[in-house]
């Protein structure tokens, strides 16, 4: 298959954002705006903490798009406003469609408050198409056990399949639009290819080591964009150490987008109503 290429490498900043969380924003940023249909990437830490010292997010509303947290180490505790209420652990998805909207607050887990620990993993907006975004809220918690894991036949990259489908398998999250979500490991010297329809926009995020793209190396903490002038991308591992990397692919949602902070819409009039109705309660109240 003919190969992306990469049209720019950058760094995600460090940023603070809930009570005091530590992140690296990925976009949006002044490198990246969006890329459609995606809307925002944090890496959260990895924040050793102290017991009692544990940070979170306190309540806050959602309309018009998705939030997808994939949780490596720590513990984060979700409510909502219509009394939803669960524990994200190491390895745990929640995909949460916010769609119509709702107030939600992600908390430090009982454990990670009493006894410390670190806390580390990804949050990722997807935004909806027209028609889903007043859809009701809905979430898919998909435990640990439940995300496949398939290795290549050396045994030198490792993908966990949150969606999408590679080497064969797979995931088990129903997404609105195509999306690729793939948390890769490469060993020292492997080489792997995933195909992505040219239709669909494409980048990877590294999460540890440095791996190389079309001849092109992005170390920890950079995010790589690929064009769409190929039906795949290749990702190489020259160095001495293993490279974890997230890679995301979605297919273009092509509308307009309108934002405002944590409400995600089409029009500045549809922003309007979506602050309206959260602050009249029309989005549930969450103490």
């Amino acid at each position: 298959m003919t190969l992306r290429s990469v049209t720019k490498v950058f760094t995600a900043a460090p940023s603070r954002d809930g009570d005091g969380v530590d992140l690296r924003r990925a976009f949006p940023a002044a490198d990246l705006k969006d890329l459609d249909p995606f809307l925002l990437l944090d890496h959260l830490g990895p924040t050793p903490l102290g017991p009692g010292e544990a940070r979170g997010f306190p309540p806050h509303p959602h309309r018009g798009f998705e939030t997808v947290t994939y949780l490596l180490e720590g513990e984060i505790e979700h409510r909502d406003s219509w009394g939803n209420h669960g524990t994200i652990r190491p390895g745990d998805v929640q995909w949460m469609t916010a769609g119509s909207g709702l107030v939600h607050s992600e908390l430090p887990g009982e454990t990670l408050l009493r006894e410390g620990g670190t806390l580390h993993g990804f949050q990722l907006w997807v935004n909806l198409p027209k028609l889903d975004k007043m859809t009701p809220p809905r979430y898919q918690d998909t435990p640990a056990a439940s995300i496949p894991v398939v290795r290549n036949a050396e045994g030198t990259v490792s993908a966990k399949v949150v969606a999408g489908e590679t080497l064969g398998v797979k995931g088990v999250i129903d997404t609105r639009i195509p999306i690729l979500y793939l948390h890769l490991t490469l060993q020292p010297g492997a080489r792997f290819e995933q195909a992505i329809p040219k239709t669909s926009n494409a980048l990877v995020y590294v999460i540890e080591g440095a791996g190389q793209f079309d001849e092109i190396e992005a170390s920890a903490h950079q995010v790589a964009v690929f064009d769409r002038g190929g039906e795949g991308v290749r990702i190489a591992n020259p160095g001495p150490s293993r490279v974890s990397l997230l890679l995301l692919a979605g297919e273009p949602i092509g509308q307009p987008v309108a934002r405002y902070g944590p409400f995600v819409m089409n029009s500045k009039e549809e922003l309007l109503q979506a602050v309206d109705d959260y602050q009249q309660g029309r989005m549930g109240v969450l103490g």
